[in-house]
């Protein structure tokens, strides 16, 4: 692993992959003067307390090896149920890539438990892994202008919940009412790195 000062009281560590961050940041989030942790697809954020901390913890980083990806996943460990409409405008488009049916695409796609890898791209957007390979299917080569919120989407390897209306080239599978960001709340993002999140088809017109 790499790991280098990331302005004055940060440590940002370089990981194979997202599963490698989440292990790295359960080992950390709890050492005196971390105050938190940012998994992402290849790197792990450390915000400390303070510049004594940081220049601590990037030096004894640095002499770590990679922990073993999916030792241990840091984040609340909660399991997070959305429903979903399977009625998107990319559902035949995924269906004829991987040569699946409609309907074999949701019962894959609604049959897998994903876990929270990272958030980014808007507030509440979270890259869900654990896609079954069959159904990967390249971004769009045009982007959409707007995609409505709730639209449950993929894109490669990973599957996410679009959170607000936004412009959008992942393929649309299906929409749910879920409200996956809301500031009043305790928590603001349903959805949190660490999470497992299932997919529950409910059919046309109940969303």
């Amino acid at each position: 692993m790499r790991s280098r000062r990331y302005g004055e009281r940060d440590v940002l560590v370089d990981v194979p992959a997202a599963a490698v961050a989440h292990a790295l940041a359960a080992q950390v989030v709890g050492l005196p003067g971390v105050v938190d942790v940012v998994p992402a697809a290849r790197t792990l954020l450390v915000r400390c307390a303070d510049e004594r901390v940081a220049v601590a913890l990037a030096a004894d980083l640095s002499s770590r090896g990679a922990p073993e990806a999916g030792a241990a996943t840091a984040g609340s460990r909660r399991e997070i149920v959305i429903e979903v409409v399977y009625d998107g405008a990319d559902l035949a488009v995924v269906a004829a890539a991987s040569g699946l049916t409609p309907a074999e695409v949701v019962a894959r796609h609604a049959g897998t438990a994903y876990t929270a890898a990272f958030a980014g791209f808007a507030p509440g957007f979270v890259y869900l892994a654990g896609l079954d390979p069959v159904l990967a299917t390249p971004r769009l080569a045009v982007p959409r202008t707007r995609v409505p919120a709730g639209s449950v989407a993929l894109a490669a390897d990973m599957t996410a919940v679009y959170p607000r209306s936004s412009p959008g080239g992942w393929n649309l599978l299906g929409r749910t009412g879920a409200v996956l960001f809301d500031l009043a709340r305790p928590r603001p993002a349903l959805i949190e790195p660490g999470d497992t999140v299932r997919f529950v088809d409910v059919g046309r017109g109940h969303a």
